[in-house]
């Protein structure tokens, strides 16, 4: 009977996620044709989208207290730079699997550091690693620009047959084509017996840990996956704009990733992508209407959001829903 009970809510769960996925395309069309002129800030909010998830899977997922995923974004966008500028490597699959692998790296290095110590200490560790990488990338100039940048990065036509326009239309078809994939794979991630375990681990780690399950093995693996998601986002960037700044390893882009995530919804992959993309747009809008109080205006909405919808955006629509539903 068990057995019976469990089909529908797998054929559920797989509907569900396809339909996540048809909206997000749907979204990115209708964007295409409204947005054709900020095609680079829909890329830009891609990229960041990425980084966010990516945030999303150790704090939200694993209850992991970091302020340094930055780190793994600026080591993907390097890594493709650099392959790029220094190597002559211009495809862009490969591009974005070298920037990938670096933020797995990075992932694995920050990780390891990190995942010593708990509560205050874990963050003020990840804030270090930032640091660190950040300087890293300051003192090796002759690779990494230094604080001028690192230029010189030319992607090929994409496939050998779209190339990389002016408008940024193959940019921004790339960027969903990896959101969409991307996000895919990290729905079969979270929803594998490994994402309810890490999960588990940020409800009651000592008990996970009593049932023999090895915790910081876990949190290790889901932060070289974190990692991976971060340097594709990092490296999509790196392709779209064709420069990598020391931004991209600040302490202030992993501040916001963050708040992105907060103002969303930690654990959940949707909230994830609601809080970069209402956060970005609305940075966007305001800065233009108003370029000298704008973050008065930014700071308004997340105390708002923190006092009025805690569980983010996306948390708190679901939760009405439900309630809603719970009534009729």
């Amino acid at each position: 009977m068990s057995t019976l009970s469990s089909i529908p809510t797998r054929h559920q769960s797989r509907f569900s996620g396809l339909t996540g996925l048809g909206i997000i395309i749907l979204c990115s069309i209708v964007a295409y044709f409204m947005f054709p002129d900020n095609l680079a800030l829909l890329t830009r909010i891609v990229a960041i989208a990425l980084l966010v998830l990516s945030l999303d899977l150790v704090t939200g997922y694993c209850g992991i207290a970091t302020l340094g995923h930055a780190a793994l974004f600026g080591a993907g966008a390097y890594g493709a730079g650099i392959a790029s500028a220094h190597f002559g490597i211009h495809d862009p699959i490969l591009m974005t699997l070298i920037g990938a692998t670096g933020g797995a790296i990075a992932g694995l290095f920050s990780g390891f550091i990190i995942l010593r110590a708990h509560g205050l200490a874990q963050l003020v560790l990840s804030i270090a690693v930032v640091h660190l990488f950040h300087e890293a990338a300051n003192k090796l100039s002759s690779w990494t620009g230094g604080s001028d940048g690192l230029g010189g990065i030319m992607p090929s036509p994409l496939l050998g047959m779209f190339e990389f326009d002016l408008w940024g239309r193959t940019v921004y078809v790339y960027a969903i084509v990896l959101l969409v994939v991307v996000f895919a794979l990290l729905k079969l991630i979270t929803r594998s017996p490994f994402g309810m375990l890490c999960r588990g681990v940020k409800e009651d780690e000592i008990r996970i840990s009593s049932m023999g399950a090895s915790v910081q093995k876990a949190q290790l693996q889901m932060y070289v996956i974190s990692g991976f998601v971060a340097g594709i986002g990092g490296s999509l960037n790196a392709i779209s704009t064709q420069v990598v700044g020391l931004d991209s390893l600040s302490f202030t882009m992993s501040a916001e990733s963050l708040v992105m995530l907060v103002l969303g919804g930690a654990g959940s992959l949707y909230g994830a992508l609601i809080g970069t993309v209402s956060f970005m747009w609305f940075e966007d809008v305001v800065s233009a209407a108003n370029p000298f109080h704008w973050l008065t205006m930014v700071g308004a909405l997340l105390i708002a959001v923190v006092l009025f919808a805690p569980r983010g955006l996306y948390g708190t629509a679901v939760q009405f829903i439900s309630s809603r539903k719970g009534r009729s």
